[in-house]
Protein backbone atom coordinates (compact mmCIF):
# COMPACT_ATOMS: atom_id res chain seq x y z
CA UNK A 1 0.00 0.00 0.00
CA UNK A 2 1.85 3.43 -1.10
CA UNK A 3 0.45 6.24 0.55
CA UNK A 4 1.23 10.17 0.49
CA UNK A 5 2.92 12.60 2.81
CA UNK A 6 3.16 16.07 2.19
CA UNK A 7 5.39 18.04 4.77
CA UNK A 8 4.82 21.64 3.83
CA UNK A 9 7.76 22.72 5.82
CA UNK A 10 10.40 20.38 4.35
CA UNK A 11 9.05 21.33 0.78
CA UNK A 12 9.06 17.94 -0.15
CA UNK A 13 7.09 15.21 -1.12
CA UNK A 14 7.39 11.35 0.61
CA UNK A 15 5.83 8.61 -1.31
CA UNK A 16 5.78 5.59 1.87
CA UNK A 17 5.10 2.20 1.00
CA UNK A 18 4.70 -0.21 4.67
CA UNK A 19 4.55 -3.30 2.31
CA UNK A 20 7.78 -4.37 3.81
CA UNK A 21 7.16 -3.35 7.14
CA UNK A 22 4.45 -5.91 8.46
CA UNK A 23 6.86 -8.24 10.30
CA UNK A 24 5.99 -7.99 14.07
CA UNK A 25 7.86 -5.34 16.15
CA UNK A 26 9.48 -6.79 18.82
CA UNK A 27 13.53 -6.74 19.37
CA UNK A 28 14.06 -9.98 20.24
CA UNK A 29 12.09 -12.06 16.70
CA UNK A 30 14.82 -12.15 13.69
CA UNK A 31 12.35 -13.65 11.30
CA UNK A 32 12.24 -11.00 8.39
CA UNK A 33 14.32 -7.31 8.41
CA UNK A 34 12.26 -4.44 8.87
CA UNK A 35 12.38 -2.56 6.04
CA UNK A 36 10.32 1.15 4.52
CA UNK A 37 10.57 2.36 1.13
CA UNK A 38 9.88 5.71 0.23
CA UNK A 39 10.32 8.74 -2.52
CA UNK A 40 11.19 12.36 -1.77
CA UNK A 41 12.93 15.06 -3.57
CA UNK A 42 15.02 18.05 -2.20
CA UNK A 43 17.03 20.53 -4.06
CA UNK A 44 20.72 20.29 -3.34
CA UNK A 45 23.77 22.37 -4.28
CA UNK A 46 20.94 23.70 -6.79
CA UNK A 47 20.29 20.68 -8.31
CA UNK A 48 16.70 19.01 -7.69
CA UNK A 49 17.03 15.30 -6.98
CA UNK A 50 14.49 13.00 -6.83
CA UNK A 51 15.53 10.30 -4.84
CA UNK A 52 14.38 6.10 -3.24
CA UNK A 53 15.10 6.12 0.71
CA UNK A 54 15.15 2.84 1.88
CA UNK A 55 15.15 2.46 6.14
CA UNK A 56 15.32 -0.85 7.64
CA UNK A 57 17.29 -3.48 9.03
CA UNK A 58 20.21 -5.83 7.10
CA UNK A 59 20.55 -8.96 8.93
CA UNK A 60 24.67 -10.11 9.69
CA UNK A 61 24.95 -14.34 9.47
CA UNK A 62 27.72 -16.49 11.47
CA UNK A 63 29.53 -18.95 9.21
CA UNK A 64 26.46 -21.38 9.37
CA UNK A 65 23.59 -18.41 8.24
CA UNK A 66 22.52 -17.86 11.58
CA UNK A 67 21.17 -14.15 11.84
CA UNK A 68 23.31 -13.01 14.79
CA UNK A 69 22.78 -8.90 14.32
CA UNK A 70 20.22 -6.54 12.74
CA UNK A 71 22.23 -3.44 11.24
CA UNK A 72 19.79 -1.00 10.89
CA UNK A 73 20.46 1.95 7.87
CA UNK A 74 18.95 4.61 5.97
CA UNK A 75 20.17 4.85 2.17
CA UNK A 76 19.14 7.36 -0.17
CA UNK A 77 19.63 6.39 -3.63
CA UNK A 78 19.15 9.18 -6.76
CA UNK A 79 16.77 8.26 -9.30
CA UNK A 80 17.24 8.50 -12.54
CA UNK A 81 20.67 7.68 -13.08
CA UNK A 82 21.61 6.65 -16.14
CA UNK A 83 24.67 4.11 -15.32
CA UNK A 84 24.96 3.34 -11.18
CA UNK A 85 28.35 2.10 -11.77
CA UNK A 86 29.54 5.76 -11.94
CA UNK A 87 27.64 6.88 -9.43
CA UNK A 88 29.74 7.51 -5.99
CA UNK A 89 28.44 6.23 -2.66
CA UNK A 90 28.82 7.53 0.55
CA UNK A 91 28.95 4.61 3.83
CA UNK A 92 28.60 7.37 6.76
CA UNK A 93 28.72 6.53 10.66
CA UNK A 94 29.37 8.95 13.44
CA UNK A 95 31.82 7.64 16.70
CA UNK A 96 31.74 7.32 20.23
CA UNK A 97 31.78 4.16 20.00
CA UNK A 98 28.20 3.45 20.70
CA UNK A 99 26.96 6.46 19.03
CA UNK A 100 24.19 6.26 16.09
CA UNK A 101 24.55 7.73 12.93
CA UNK A 102 21.84 11.02 13.40
CA UNK A 103 24.31 13.79 14.03
CA UNK A 104 25.93 13.16 10.21
CA UNK A 105 22.37 12.27 9.06
CA UNK A 106 20.31 14.99 10.77
CA UNK A 107 23.47 17.23 11.21
CA UNK A 108 24.78 17.80 7.67
CA UNK A 109 24.68 15.43 4.86
CA UNK A 110 21.08 13.90 4.89
CA UNK A 111 17.85 15.43 2.83
CA UNK A 112 16.61 16.95 5.78
CA UNK A 113 18.43 18.73 8.67
CA UNK A 114 17.98 20.01 11.78
CA UNK A 115 18.80 24.04 12.01
CA UNK A 116 20.00 24.86 15.43
CA UNK A 117 21.15 28.06 16.75
CA UNK A 118 24.80 28.79 15.15
CA UNK A 119 26.42 30.78 17.91
CA UNK A 120 26.93 28.12 20.55
CA UNK A 121 23.26 28.44 22.25
CA UNK A 122 21.46 25.90 24.26
CA UNK A 123 18.56 24.03 21.59
CA UNK A 124 15.98 23.88 24.47
CA UNK A 125 12.69 22.08 23.64
CA UNK A 126 10.39 21.29 21.01
CA UNK A 127 9.76 22.70 18.58
CA UNK A 128 12.61 22.15 16.34
CA UNK A 129 13.95 23.33 13.21
CA UNK A 130 13.34 20.60 10.64
CA UNK A 131 14.13 21.70 6.61
CA UNK A 132 14.85 20.13 3.72
CA UNK A 133 18.67 20.33 3.58
CA UNK A 134 20.02 22.38 0.54
CA UNK A 135 23.74 21.08 1.55
CA UNK A 136 23.16 17.35 1.40
CA UNK A 137 25.79 15.41 -0.61
CA UNK A 138 23.10 14.03 -2.80
CA UNK A 139 23.78 15.41 -6.01
CA UNK A 140 26.82 13.88 -5.86
CA UNK A 141 26.60 10.46 -4.58
CA UNK A 142 24.16 8.21 -2.92
CA UNK A 143 23.87 8.18 1.01
CA UNK A 144 23.97 4.97 3.16
CA UNK A 145 23.84 5.83 7.34
CA UNK A 146 24.73 3.47 9.53
CA UNK A 147 24.54 2.39 13.23
CA UNK A 148 26.39 0.15 14.80
CA UNK A 149 24.74 -2.90 16.66
CA UNK A 150 24.09 -1.39 19.71
CA UNK A 151 22.82 1.93 18.20
CA UNK A 152 20.03 3.35 16.42
CA UNK A 153 17.47 0.38 16.47
CA UNK A 154 20.91 -2.09 15.57
CA UNK A 155 21.33 -5.06 17.82
CA UNK A 156 22.29 -8.23 18.51
CA UNK A 157 19.49 -10.88 17.84
CA UNK A 158 18.43 -14.01 19.84
CA UNK A 159 21.27 -15.56 21.80
CA UNK A 160 24.19 -13.63 20.29
CA UNK A 161 26.46 -12.11 22.91
CA UNK A 162 26.30 -8.02 21.54
CA UNK A 163 30.02 -8.29 22.87
CA UNK A 164 30.97 -10.06 19.65
CA UNK A 165 30.67 -6.58 17.82
CA UNK A 166 32.20 -4.33 20.50
CA UNK A 167 35.58 -3.49 19.76
CA UNK A 168 37.88 -2.27 17.49
CA UNK A 169 38.09 -5.19 15.34
CA UNK A 170 35.00 -6.73 16.35
CA UNK A 171 33.23 -3.51 15.33
CA UNK A 172 35.11 -3.27 12.18
CA UNK A 173 34.19 -6.93 10.70
CA UNK A 174 30.59 -6.24 11.39
CA UNK A 175 30.49 -2.72 9.40
CA UNK A 176 32.54 -4.13 7.15
CA UNK A 177 29.84 -7.42 6.38
CA UNK A 178 27.36 -5.30 6.21
CA UNK A 179 29.08 -2.76 3.50
CA UNK A 180 29.87 -5.94 1.26
CA UNK A 181 26.38 -6.94 1.98
CA UNK A 182 25.05 -3.76 0.80
CA UNK A 183 27.16 -3.61 -2.38
CA UNK A 184 25.82 -7.01 -3.25
CA UNK A 185 22.24 -6.26 -3.01
CA UNK A 186 22.58 -3.27 -4.81
CA UNK A 187 24.73 -4.13 -7.45
CA UNK A 188 27.28 -1.52 -6.67
CA UNK A 189 30.47 -3.31 -6.16
CA UNK A 190 32.43 -1.20 -9.70
CA UNK A 191 31.01 2.07 -8.19
CA UNK A 192 32.77 5.02 -6.57
CA UNK A 193 33.19 4.18 -2.90
CA UNK A 194 33.93 6.73 0.06
CA UNK A 195 33.80 6.27 3.94
CA UNK A 196 32.66 9.24 5.82
CA UNK A 197 33.36 8.99 9.49
CA UNK A 198 33.12 11.32 12.43
CA UNK A 199 35.21 11.25 15.88
CA UNK A 200 35.64 7.64 16.75
CA UNK A 201 34.12 6.98 12.98
CA UNK A 202 37.43 7.87 11.96
CA UNK A 203 39.57 5.57 14.11
CA UNK A 204 36.84 3.18 12.68
CA UNK A 205 37.70 4.29 9.19
CA UNK A 206 41.35 3.10 10.10
CA UNK A 207 40.23 0.02 11.39
CA UNK A 208 38.03 -0.64 7.98
CA UNK A 209 40.94 -0.13 6.40
CA UNK A 210 42.76 -3.09 7.82
CA UNK A 211 39.34 -5.02 7.16
CA UNK A 212 38.42 -4.14 3.65
CA UNK A 213 41.53 -2.88 1.83
CA UNK A 214 44.41 -4.83 3.47
CA UNK A 215 43.33 -8.30 2.22
CA UNK A 216 42.42 -10.70 -0.61
CA UNK A 217 39.17 -9.87 -0.11
CA UNK A 218 39.46 -6.12 -0.39
CA UNK A 219 37.29 -3.30 -1.44
CA UNK A 220 39.36 -0.90 -2.79
CA UNK A 221 37.89 2.53 -1.35
CA UNK A 222 38.17 6.41 -3.54
CA UNK A 223 38.74 8.09 -0.29
CA UNK A 224 37.79 8.64 2.81
CA UNK A 225 36.56 11.63 4.41
CA UNK A 226 37.81 12.13 8.49
CA UNK A 227 35.60 14.68 10.40
CA UNK A 228 36.99 15.41 13.67
CA UNK A 229 39.81 13.03 13.82
CA UNK A 230 40.91 11.30 16.30
CA UNK A 231 43.23 8.13 14.62
CA UNK A 232 46.13 8.58 16.75
CA UNK A 233 44.79 8.22 20.51
CA UNK A 234 48.04 9.51 22.55
CA UNK A 235 47.58 12.98 20.41
CA UNK A 236 44.62 13.55 21.94
CA UNK A 237 44.77 12.31 25.48
CA UNK A 238 45.68 14.77 28.25
CA UNK A 239 47.07 12.41 30.44
CA UNK A 240 50.35 12.40 28.23
CA UNK A 241 53.17 15.06 26.75
CA UNK A 242 51.70 14.32 23.28
CA UNK A 243 48.32 14.46 24.22
CA UNK A 244 48.81 17.78 25.89
CA UNK A 245 51.24 19.36 22.63
CA UNK A 246 48.39 18.12 21.07
CA UNK A 247 45.74 20.43 22.70
CA UNK A 248 47.40 23.51 23.53
CA UNK A 249 46.47 25.19 20.37
CA UNK A 250 43.40 24.26 20.66
CA UNK A 251 43.31 25.66 24.46
CA UNK A 252 44.38 29.04 22.89
CA UNK A 253 41.97 29.21 20.19
CA UNK A 254 39.35 29.16 23.35
CA UNK A 255 41.04 31.38 25.02
CA UNK A 256 41.06 33.86 22.22
CA UNK A 257 37.33 33.04 21.49
CA UNK A 258 36.68 33.91 24.76
CA UNK A 259 38.52 36.95 24.86
CA UNK A 260 41.05 35.50 27.84
CA UNK A 261 44.12 36.86 25.64
CA UNK A 262 45.84 40.04 24.14
CA UNK A 263 44.69 40.29 20.69
CA UNK A 264 46.11 43.37 19.98
CA UNK A 265 49.38 41.47 20.64
CA UNK A 266 48.92 39.91 17.39
CA UNK A 267 47.04 42.69 15.46
CA UNK A 268 43.81 40.82 16.09
CA UNK A 269 45.50 38.23 13.85
CA UNK A 270 43.57 35.00 14.80
CA UNK A 271 45.81 32.84 12.07
CA UNK A 272 49.05 34.40 13.45
CA UNK A 273 48.17 33.71 17.05
CA UNK A 274 47.23 30.31 16.30
CA UNK A 275 50.57 29.82 14.30
CA UNK A 276 52.28 31.00 17.29
CA UNK A 277 50.29 28.98 19.51
CA UNK A 278 51.35 25.48 17.15
CA UNK A 279 55.11 26.50 16.93
CA UNK A 280 55.54 27.13 20.89
CA UNK A 281 53.68 23.79 21.24
CA UNK A 282 56.27 21.46 19.37
CA UNK A 283 59.23 23.87 20.23
CA UNK A 284 58.90 25.16 23.20
CA UNK A 285 56.20 23.63 25.42
CA UNK A 286 56.63 19.79 24.66
CA UNK A 287 60.71 20.15 25.13
CA UNK A 288 60.36 21.27 28.78
CA UNK A 289 57.62 18.57 29.89
CA UNK A 290 60.07 16.07 28.39
CA UNK A 291 63.31 17.11 30.04
CA UNK A 292 61.56 18.06 33.54
CA UNK A 293 63.79 18.34 36.35
CA UNK A 294 66.33 19.14 33.79
CA UNK A 295 64.96 22.67 32.78
CA UNK A 296 66.70 25.49 34.62
CA UNK A 297 64.45 27.56 36.28
CA UNK A 298 64.53 30.49 34.12
CA UNK A 299 63.28 28.65 30.98
CA UNK A 300 60.80 27.14 32.83
CA UNK A 301 59.61 30.19 33.80
CA UNK A 302 59.85 31.73 30.56
CA UNK A 303 57.75 28.97 28.78
CA UNK A 304 54.58 29.78 31.97
CA UNK A 305 54.98 33.20 31.15
CA UNK A 306 54.66 32.34 26.89
CA UNK A 307 51.68 29.85 27.87
CA UNK A 308 49.86 32.34 29.98
CA UNK A 309 50.05 35.11 27.52
CA UNK A 310 48.44 31.81 24.57
CA UNK A 311 46.25 29.99 27.55
CA UNK A 312 44.64 32.82 29.19
CA UNK A 313 45.82 31.10 32.07
CA UNK A 314 47.82 32.62 35.10
CA UNK A 315 51.49 31.95 35.62
CA UNK A 316 50.97 30.87 38.96
CA UNK A 317 48.45 28.22 37.96
CA UNK A 318 50.71 27.06 35.42
CA UNK A 319 53.79 26.49 37.62
CA UNK A 320 51.81 25.42 40.20
CA UNK A 321 50.46 22.71 37.62
CA UNK A 322 53.86 22.17 36.33
CA UNK A 323 52.69 23.29 32.99
CA UNK A 324 50.67 19.82 33.10
CA UNK A 325 46.88 20.98 32.59
CA UNK A 326 44.07 18.32 32.11
CA UNK A 327 41.33 19.09 29.80
CA UNK A 328 38.82 19.24 32.58
CA UNK A 329 40.94 21.51 34.40
CA UNK A 330 41.03 23.61 31.48
CA UNK A 331 37.49 24.12 30.69
CA UNK A 332 36.90 25.35 34.75
CA UNK A 333 39.80 27.50 35.38
CA UNK A 334 39.60 29.25 31.91
CA UNK A 335 36.07 31.36 33.17
CA UNK A 336 36.52 30.41 36.72
CA UNK A 337 35.71 33.75 37.79
CA UNK A 338 32.46 34.08 35.91
CA UNK A 339 31.39 30.83 37.31
CA UNK A 340 31.64 29.19 34.00
CA UNK A 341 33.20 26.14 32.07
CA UNK A 342 33.80 25.89 28.76
CA UNK A 343 32.68 22.88 26.62
CA UNK A 344 34.92 19.73 25.74
CA UNK A 345 32.93 19.33 22.65
CA UNK A 346 32.97 23.03 21.28
CA UNK A 347 34.48 25.40 23.45
CA UNK A 348 32.85 28.08 22.32
CA UNK A 349 30.01 27.05 24.35
CA UNK A 350 30.31 28.35 27.89
CA UNK A 351 27.92 26.54 30.76
CA UNK A 352 27.01 28.03 34.55
CA UNK A 353 28.55 25.62 36.96
CA UNK A 354 26.76 25.27 40.74
CA UNK A 355 30.17 27.11 42.42
CA UNK A 356 33.16 28.58 41.49
CA UNK A 357 35.90 25.96 43.22
CA UNK A 358 35.07 22.67 41.02
CA UNK A 359 37.98 20.88 39.65
CA UNK A 360 36.19 18.85 36.94
CA UNK A 361 32.84 20.71 35.17
CA UNK A 362 29.76 19.29 35.96
CA UNK A 363 28.73 18.64 32.32
CA UNK A 364 29.40 19.76 28.97
CA UNK A 365 27.36 22.35 27.81
CA UNK A 366 28.08 21.94 24.06
CA UNK A 367 26.89 18.26 24.77
CA UNK A 368 23.29 18.44 26.34
CA UNK A 369 22.76 21.68 24.82
CA UNK A 370 22.16 19.83 21.17
CA UNK A 371 20.97 16.27 22.46
CA UNK A 372 17.91 16.81 22.62
CA UNK A 373 17.44 18.36 19.48
CA UNK A 374 18.95 15.86 17.48
CA UNK A 375 16.95 12.48 19.07
CA UNK A 376 13.77 14.54 18.36
CA UNK A 377 14.69 15.53 14.63
CA UNK A 378 15.79 11.90 13.76
CA UNK A 379 13.05 10.43 15.50
CA UNK A 380 10.44 13.15 13.55
CA UNK A 381 12.09 12.17 10.31
CA UNK A 382 11.64 8.40 10.28
CA UNK A 383 8.37 8.43 11.54
CA UNK A 384 6.72 11.51 10.07
CA UNK A 385 8.85 11.28 6.52
CA UNK A 386 10.06 8.06 5.92
CA UNK A 387 7.25 5.74 7.51
CA UNK A 388 9.59 3.55 9.98
CA UNK A 389 6.77 2.62 12.72
CA UNK A 390 9.55 1.16 14.95
CA UNK A 391 8.55 1.74 18.80
CA UNK A 392 11.79 -0.14 19.95
CA UNK A 393 13.88 2.22 22.07
CA UNK A 394 16.45 4.22 19.85
CA UNK A 395 19.77 4.09 21.35
CA UNK A 396 21.22 8.18 20.31
CA UNK A 397 24.49 7.23 22.58
CA UNK A 398 25.24 5.07 25.43
CA UNK A 399 24.25 1.55 24.89
CA UNK A 400 27.52 0.02 23.83
CA UNK A 401 29.58 -1.35 26.79
CA UNK A 402 32.94 -2.70 27.80
CA UNK A 403 34.29 -1.95 24.18
CA UNK A 404 37.34 -4.31 23.57
CA UNK A 405 40.48 -1.66 22.71
CA UNK A 406 42.76 -4.57 22.03
CA UNK A 407 43.64 -3.87 17.57
CA UNK A 408 47.10 -5.85 17.70
CA UNK A 409 49.48 -3.82 15.87
CA UNK A 410 47.12 -0.77 15.78
CA UNK A 411 47.42 -0.73 19.92
CA UNK A 412 46.16 -2.62 22.92
CA UNK A 413 43.87 0.07 24.65
CA UNK A 414 42.21 3.44 24.34
CA UNK A 415 45.58 5.75 25.41
CA UNK A 416 47.61 4.43 23.14
CA UNK A 417 45.39 2.90 19.92
CA UNK A 418 46.72 4.11 16.25
CA UNK A 419 44.56 3.24 13.48
CA UNK A 420 46.24 5.46 11.10
CA UNK A 421 49.09 2.77 10.81
CA UNK A 422 46.45 0.96 8.38
CA UNK A 423 45.33 4.10 6.71
CA UNK A 424 49.24 4.51 6.25
CA UNK A 425 49.63 1.49 4.52
CA UNK A 426 46.05 1.59 2.80
CA UNK A 427 47.38 4.56 0.58
CA UNK A 428 50.60 2.71 -0.06
CA UNK A 429 48.59 -0.42 -1.57
CA UNK A 430 46.05 1.99 -3.19
CA UNK A 431 46.97 4.66 -5.17
CA UNK A 432 43.91 6.09 -5.18
CA UNK A 433 42.37 6.35 -2.01
CA UNK A 434 42.44 10.25 -1.04
CA UNK A 435 41.87 11.70 2.65
CA UNK A 436 40.13 14.61 3.44
CA UNK A 437 40.42 15.27 7.29
CA UNK A 438 37.99 17.59 8.64
CA UNK A 439 38.30 19.89 12.00
CA UNK A 440 37.02 21.95 13.78
CA UNK A 441 38.92 24.66 15.75
CA UNK A 442 37.66 25.05 18.96
CA UNK A 443 37.21 21.29 18.81
CA UNK A 444 38.76 20.26 22.38
CA UNK A 445 37.43 16.16 22.17
CA UNK A 446 39.42 15.77 18.76
CA UNK A 447 42.17 18.65 19.16
CA UNK A 448 43.05 19.96 15.58
CA UNK A 449 46.69 20.19 16.25
CA UNK A 450 46.45 16.52 17.27
CA UNK A 451 45.15 15.88 13.74
CA UNK A 452 48.12 17.94 12.22
CA UNK A 453 50.24 16.08 14.77
CA UNK A 454 49.33 12.53 12.66
CA UNK A 455 49.05 13.89 9.24
CA UNK A 456 52.78 15.13 9.34
CA UNK A 457 54.39 11.92 9.24
CA UNK A 458 56.45 11.72 6.66
CA UNK A 459 54.67 8.10 6.11
CA UNK A 460 51.79 9.65 4.46
CA UNK A 461 51.61 11.11 1.12
CA UNK A 462 51.23 14.72 1.50
CA UNK A 463 49.74 14.82 -2.27
CA UNK A 464 46.58 13.13 -1.40
CA UNK A 465 45.80 14.27 2.16
CA UNK A 466 43.71 17.41 2.85
CA UNK A 467 43.15 19.08 5.78
CA UNK A 468 40.28 21.92 6.59
CA UNK A 469 39.59 23.95 9.27
CA UNK A 470 36.04 25.54 10.50
CA UNK A 471 35.08 28.12 13.13
CA UNK A 472 33.44 25.33 15.43
CA UNK A 473 33.93 22.64 17.47
CA UNK A 474 33.91 18.89 17.13
CA UNK A 475 30.31 19.26 15.64
CA UNK A 476 31.40 22.05 12.95
CA UNK A 477 27.82 21.97 11.37
CA UNK A 478 26.39 23.32 14.14
CA UNK A 479 27.99 26.82 12.83
CA UNK A 480 25.86 27.70 9.96
CA UNK A 481 28.70 29.35 8.08
CA UNK A 482 31.15 26.01 8.52
CA UNK A 483 28.29 23.62 7.48
CA UNK A 484 28.27 25.43 4.19
CA UNK A 485 31.64 24.93 4.15
CA UNK A 486 32.12 21.49 4.90
CA UNK A 487 29.45 20.45 2.33
CA UNK A 488 31.32 22.32 -0.06
CA UNK A 489 34.50 20.97 0.71
CA UNK A 490 33.37 17.54 0.99
CA UNK A 491 31.35 17.45 -2.19
CA UNK A 492 34.17 19.05 -3.87
CA UNK A 493 36.56 15.86 -2.60
CA UNK A 494 33.85 13.71 -4.44
CA UNK A 495 34.04 15.68 -7.45
CA UNK A 496 37.88 15.45 -7.72
CA UNK A 497 38.01 11.95 -7.28
CA UNK A 498 35.45 11.11 -10.63
CA UNK A 499 37.57 13.28 -13.13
Amino acid sequence: MIRSVITACLGALFLTSAALAQAPDTASDPREPRVFESRGEVTANGQRVRYRAIAGETFLRDDDGKAIASIFSTSYIREGVSDPRTRPVAFIFNGGPGSASLWLHMGVFGPVHLVLPSDAEDDGAAPYDLRANPHTLLDSADLVFIDPVGTGYSRALGDADPAQFWGVNEDARSLGQFIRVWLTENRRWNSPKYLMGESYGTTRIGALMNEMELSWNNVAFNGVVLISVVMEMANARPDNPLGLTGLLPGYAATAWYHNRVDRAAWRNDFNAFLRDARDFATDDFLPVLLRGHDVDEARFNATSARMAELTGLSESYLRASHLRVPLNRFRTELLRDRGLSVGRFDSRFAGEEPDSLRENPEGDPSGYGISAGYTAAMREHYTRNLGVTITDTYVTLGGVRNWNWNAGEAGGNNSYLNTSVWLERAMRQNADLRVLATNGIYDLATPFFGTEMTFNRRNYDQSRVTLTYYEAGHMMYLHHPSIEQLARDVREFVAEGNR
